[in-house]
């Protein structure tokens, strides 16, 4: 059960609709009010859902919606017009831009709560279809999908402003035998506790660890330069070295091998090329003898 209040941005520029629109929302929702546009489009990253005046002194309503569509962080957030006209074309170019229903002014509070309700239900429901796409099921942290996705776009950024990026595959050394003596459940509560352990590692904007298939990890490591790497695959080691699984493992039963690359994404290499070699790098770790 989700027990944080979900946020509701209403934007109007006049304090008697704001009221209208508050109070029909009632103790259900976290209110937040932008009497403007450009303010609108600063408080909507932290909205659950916004509902939208159409006619805006500063900006129409209809380009506020169009730019929160637009937006990385906005673009799943639903829109619903609240307006006083009710021609066809207004409600027309109101969909176009990305709204996902319309509020007629006078308010009727009744129907404000239900199409409030509605949408929110709508967009947690998506929500949860996201996460289950992108998150692995057995550890809670980003799986394979998620992780091609976010590898993609950091490429395309760090070869756009040329900055330099670590790629690297971690595995998890004599897996097959601990599995075998343990039993899958153990082997599952292992990759639990390995998967929570690498994921405490990634603290700094952009970082991401996914589970990649099996007993392998993988690190996607943005503006992190070769003596960086170095100092994070220690900190990888050292942190699966601590994993205890209880009443199998303790404190330095399980290690990890690890290849990484570094490099600056360029159209001379590709990212497909980068994660074979850091792939191999993994390769060559489990030749000179694991951990």
């Amino acid at each position: 059960m989700n027990l944080k209040p979900t946020r509701v941005l209403i934007v109007d520029d006049r304090p008697a609709n704001v009221r209208a629109l508050a109070e029909a929302l009632g103790s259900d929702h976290e209110v937040l009010v932008a009497p403007s546009a450009s303010r609108a489009l600063e408080l909507a990253p932290s909205a659950d859902l916004v509902l939208l005046d159409i006619r805006m002194p500063d900006m129409d309503g209809l380009e506020v919606c169009r730019r929160l569509k637009a937006g990385e962080a906005t673009r799943a957030i639903p829109v619903i017009f609240v307006t006083g006209l009710e021609q066809t074309e207004d409600e027309t170019q109101g969909f176009e831009a990305g709204a996902v229903d319309y509020i007629v002014k006078p308010i009727n509070p009744a129907i404000v709560r239900a199409r409030v309700r509605t949408h929110l239900e709508l967009k947690a429901a998506r929500d949860l279809l996201e996460r289950m796409a992108t998150q692995d099921a057995l550890t809670g942290i980003a799986n394979r999908r998620r992780f091609d996705e976010a590898a993609g776009e950091e490429w395309r950024r760090s070869m756009r402003f040329s900055q330099v990026l670590t790629l690297a595959f971690a595995d998890i050394d004599h897996f097959k035998a601990f599995n075998d003596r343990h039993g899958h459940g153990g082997g599952d509560a292992c990759l639990r506790l390995v998967a929570e352990a690498l994921q405490r590692l990634c603290r700094r904007p952009g970082e991401l660890v996914a589970r990649y298939g099996g007993e392998e990890f993988v690190f996607l490591l943005p503006d992190v330069d070769p003596e960086s790497a170095r100092r994070f695959v220690a900190r990888v080691l050292a942190a699966v070295q601590s994993v205890e699984v209880e009443g199998l493992a303790g404190p330095g039963a399980l290690s990890v091998s690890v290849g990484a690359v570094t490099l600056i994404p360029s159209p001379l290499n590709s990212l497909e090329e980068a994660v074979r070699n850091a792939d191999q790098g993994l390769y060559k770790a489990k030749q000179n003898g694991r951990g």
